[in-house]
């Protein structure tokens, strides 16, 4: 038997960083003599990332991770906002109306960026840099004047990026700039499970910041064993699910919201009005596809459930909402959801 802590993912939307609320991994198997676990962590993307696998040799599993780890170092070299000679920090750099040149992965990237923004109504939107700035969302939190924000609403938003997909050319027509917090851990995972598709793998696990994305089943095992946390306390396990494939992203507030002069300044922002998100529970996504969970995790907490869950059912998507009222969670799940992971009517209910 086994388990993996793992720290909690929370979205500073469109800022890498850490999902405070978010699955808490382990697993529960049968290891043989044939198998060895391995596993190891780092700092990267501004996070404690943990991966596992299995290997039937300790160094062919060391191996294997040293790729995926590579991966992942490549993808936040391109989008990290903190490094500034990532290919994403020289975007926001480039000069007005000159087209920025980038290569085919990050031409598919943007097209997803643009979709997803267009699909969700504008709640997930990475070209929010200036807001981010105005709210002071890496220092700390800060309350700005009328006029700061509404210089910086005018400077934000994915509209202003004119984007020519057979080209691959991205031309900033404002001074707007994108922040990866909200897509920049999917893609790096979705580009591990690519290479894997590729060249094969044993079963693996990365719990990148709090994002989970899982490959194949541990030995003597069918799943992988996921908790998903408390919104508020993070080492509290609510529901426990199965999990075979895709990812789980989960987006909240708590610990990263800030407080001034006693008023909570939300860290997650709606790009729709420019400031922070009402929301204060947490939500999870389920999706094949990392970039996808991530995204819309992010969206879906700026929607609230209220919002949320009518539009996920309506389109299929396995998304769960954990609210906390009168010092008790509420858990809504959609119908995706709860077929995905079997969960019944004992699952889901108040939980003190």
């Amino acid at each position: 038997m086994g388990s993996y802590p793992v720290m909690k993912k929370s979205v500073i939307f469109l800022v890498l960083g850490l999902f405070l609320i978010s699955p808490i991994i382990g697993s529960t198997f049968l290891v043989t003599s044939e198998w060895v676990e391995v596993t190891r962590q780092v700092y990267l993307m501004g996070t404690l990332c943990t991966l596992t696998t299995y290997s039937h040799h300790r160094q062919s599993g060391l191996q294997q991770l040293e790729v995926f780890l590579g991966i992942l170092e490549k993808t936040e070299q391109e989008l990290s906002t903190w490094r500034p000679d990532s290919t994403l920090s020289r975007l926001n750099r480039q000069p007005l109306q000159v087209p920025f040149v980038v290569d085919k992965s990050l031409c598919h990237l943007f097209t997803e960026l643009v979709f997803w923004q267009q699909a969700t109504g504008s709640t997930f939107d990475p070209a929010i840099g200036p807001l981010l700035e105005a709210w002071g969302v890496h220092k700390g939190g800060q309350w700005p004047r009328p006029e700061v924000l509404e210089a910086a609403r005018e400077r934000s938003g994915m509209g202003y990026f004119r984007f020519d997909p057979s080209l691959c050319q991205i031309t900033r027509e404002r001074e707007v700039t994108l922040d990866a917090g909200a897509f920049g851990k999917g893609e790096a995972l979705d580009r591990v499970l690519r290479y894997t598709l590729a060249h094969g793998s044993t079963p693996w696990l990365i719990d990148l910041g709090g994002q989970v994305m899982v490959y194949g089943q541990p030995p003597g095992a069918t799943s992988w064993k996921v908790d998903l946390a408390h919104p508020q306390q993070r080492d509290q396990p609510l529901l426990t699910l199965d999990m075979t494939s895709g990812s789980l992203s989960t987006s909240a507030g708590s610990e990263r919201d800030s407080y001034v002069n006693g008023q909570r300044i939300g860290h997650i922002l709606d790009p729709r009005t420019g400031r922070p998100a009402d929301f204060t529970g947490s939500v999870t996504v389920w999706h094949e596809q990392a970039l996808v969970a991530d995204i819309l995790s992010t969206a879906l907490y700026v929607m609230g459930p209220e919002e949320g869950l009518p539009w996920a059912e309506a389109r299929n998507l396995a998304v769960c909402f954990f609210t906390v009222q009168n010092g008790k969670v509420k858990i809504q799940a959609s119908r995706a959801f709860k077929q995905r992971f079997q969960l019944n009517k004992t699952d889901l209910h108040f939980i003190k």
